[in-house]
């Protein structure tokens, strides 16, 4: 019988509406029993909103704990620093043989306080070992190195994604194109697709975290990527749909 066991290789919200609080309960919704490896701890202080990297030695100590776990996913979010990013890739690299979702969190919405060019150089280095990115918009053009501000740009940056070595690609547009349609874009290297919703005027804190672990869980369930995609865009609407003032948190159970 095929695992459900699927990892989370992410970090804490403190509100608990994205991060591994997201990841874990998309988990549950699917059936799946989710582990956790934490990357980051978050909190308001007086510096606003803050990321602590795990301590890397507590980092590999998780990962160590967790090396004989027969997972059949992996979604990796927010890595916080180069280090905990290299320690993350090395237990992909032991794990080729499953589906590994890869949400290059560059920038977090609260804060731009990131090693965003080391961090760039280093997750460009997961891109052979994972199934698939979902990097937004801004994220996107800081690992293509340009400007998205139309579709026919995010079709452009998918393609170069591709070519920098990402197996399959969705460029989660979200509203920043149209407030009124949240547009994303895939590609597989063959097939480019634009997958259209209708925004929702609610809160979407955890969406992109859930977005992501959706895929993962679809991806265990040996959907293609495309599916996966088109599947999790759905969950996440219909998530959105019931939100409230913290997070994407009541989800539909399949």
């Amino acid at each position: 019988m095929k695992s459900k066991y699927i990892l989370a290789i992410s970090g804490n919200d403190i509100f608990s509406g994205g991060g591994l609080h997201a990841d874990l309960t998309t988990y549950t919704v699917n059936g799946l029993h989710g582990f956790v490896a934490v990357t980051c701890l978050t909190a308001i202080t007086e510096n606003g909103f803050e990321v602590f990297g795990t301590d890397s030695n507590i980092f590999a100590h998780q990962l160590a704990s967790l090396k004989d776990v027969p997972f059949a996913g992996i979604k990796l979010g927010l890595l916080p620093n180069v280090e905990i990013a290299e320690q993350a890739l090395d237990f992909v690299k032991a794990h080729a043989d499953i589906p590994v979702v890869l949400d290059p969190v560059l920038v977090c919405k609260e804060s731009h306080d990131v090693e965003v060019s080391a961090l760039r150089d280093e997750l460009l280095k997961f891109f052979p070992y994972v199934t698939i990115i979902t990097p937004n918009l801004v994220e996107a053009e800081l690992l293509t190195q340009s400007s998205i501000k139309t579709l026919d740009d995010m079709k452009v940056a998918a393609k170069t994604l591709y070519e920098l070595g990402a197996k399959n690609v969705v460029i989660k547009g979200g509203s920043r194109l149209d407030d009124t349609v949240a547009t994303d874009v895939f590609y597989d290297g063959t097939e480019l697709v634009v997958l259209e919703s209708p925004v929702i005027a609610r809160n979407n804190i955890g969406a992109g975290c859930t977005f992501a672990s959706s895929i993962a869980s679809y991806l265990v369930a040996d959907k293609t990527a495309q599916e996966a995609v088109r599947d999790a865009k759905a969950f996440v609407h219909a998530a959105i749909q019931k939100s409230d003032d913290y997070g994407v948190i009541q989800y539909e159970t399949n």
